[in-house]
């Protein structure tokens, strides 16, 4: 049936001005010439390449709805155990993946024209979201030659219409780790200009080194009170396909995030509810694998990166993404590359490579490049970027 004559579009205007996710959509490229029967190493990864654990595959099979009393409160002995965290299990709210929690805590804080205080470099989806439910997404820079944000920075972004602030940690892009100290200096100006906070810590279980993971909520009541956590199993389990994530927060926040969910989405599968109630509550041996092998990876990557002339590397200490600075070899480009989304097409052009554009992440110069690949592609995929580097 053909539109009628004189309609120019039936897509609302805050859809129209959502972007493609450009992770996505290199991914898609790489498949594209991939089936081309080019060889192709991608960066731009963003899951763990293991395959889920045999026994919460297991679990999975089993798909009684009942599971989601259990699965709450399996998650509430977890934030007890690894975070030190109190929360009912009234005040958990199991969804469709991170992303989906996200969406149902900023739809239910967020008024039109709220501002959203969004540190540099940000996870893609961020302010994209914040966008769609009528929020203002603020940008704060991180501190010079750094990639965090510091209370300065924070505080010179913040204005009247301010109202949540956006902790990512172990980050994505950039792998950096927020320590006890520099959260405690954070929940200061939080509490003084009465902001709320949405901590994603969905990378929790990877970190690496001496850092170790704080939530901002675990620091004192009074920010518990103001933050809403979010988590889930995709990347400590391997779990993305499951599309099971959450979010805990204060009793009155977690009720309204049950009630929009109760009239958009309802309750995820419960067979994904199963298998995540297993991985909750089963051995951890599985993860502390994967965490060992994404801890070596990550040392490897380090080393090379920072072994290539040119490039600047923050060391990762989370996560499974390394984001080096290359706006030197850019700026001394002599094939026409100006800056990181033309490089990012070079490199699959000429390396067959992906990796994703700083500027998708708010921090142009950059590069991000996720080890979650295997150790033979990764050190392939290196030898590829420092070779087309040289050749630009």
């Amino acid at each position: 049936m053909k539109a009628a004559e004189g309609i120019k579009t039936r897509v609302s205007a805050r859809v129209q001005a959502l972007k493609p996710s450009e992770t996505l959509a290199l991914a898609a490229r790489a498949r594209e010439l991939k089936a081309q029967g080019h060889s192709v190493i991608s960066f731009a990864a963003g899951e763990p390449d293991f395959d889920t654990p045999d026994d919460v595959r297991e679990a999975g099979r089993y798909t009684a709805v009942s599971g989601v009393p259990e699965l709450r409160q399996a998650i509430s002995e977890n934030l007890k155990r690894e975070n030190g965290l109190e929360y009912k299990p009234s005040q958990i709210v199991v969804s469709n993946g991170a992303k989906h929690a996200i969406w149902n805590a900023f739809l239910t804080l967020l008024e039109p024209g709220d501002e959203v205080l969004v540190p540099v470099p940000y996870w893609v989806t961020f302010p994209e979201l914040a966008r769609f439910v009528g929020g203002t997404p603020v940008f704060v820079p991180a501190r010079p030659g750094s990639v965090k944000i510091g209370p300065q920075e924070l505080t010179r972004a913040i204005t009247k219409r301010s109202k949540v602030l956006v902790l990512n940690s172990p980050n994505n892009p950039s792998g950096a780790v927020y320590s006890r100290e520099e959260l405690l200096a954070i929940g200061e100006v939080v509490r003084r200009h009465d902001l709320h906070v949405l901590s994603d810590e969905i990378y929790e279980q990877l970190v690496f080194g001496n850092a170790r993971h704080v939530s901002i909520a675990s620091l004192d009541p009074e920010l518990q009170d103001r933050t809403i956590v979010i988590g889930g199993v995709s990347k400590t389990w391997a779990m993305t396909g499951w599309r099971i994530g959450f979010s805990a927060a204060p009793p009155d926040l977690a009720e309204g995030i049950e009630r929009l969910q109760s009239q958009s989405t309802s309750n995820p599968s419960s067979v994904s509810q199963y298998a995540a109630l297993r991985a909750f509550t089963g051995p951890r041996d599985s993860v502390r694998s994967m965490r060992e092998c994404f801890s070596r990876r990550r040392d490897f990557v380090v080393k090379r990166l920072s072994a290539m002339k040119g490039i600047r590397l923050v060391p990762p200490e989370g996560a499974f993404y390394a984001f080096p600075d290359v706006s030197e070899r850019i700026a001394k480009a002599r094939n026409g590359v100006r800056d990181s989304a033309g490089l990012s097409n070079y490199l699959i052009d000429e390396a067959k490579i992906v990796c994703v554009p700083g500027s998708a992440f708010g921090m142009e110069g950059h590069l991000r490049i996720s080890y979650a690949i295997g150790d033979g592609e990764i050190e392939e995929g290196l030898n590829r970027l420092e070779s087309a580097l040289d050749r630009m």
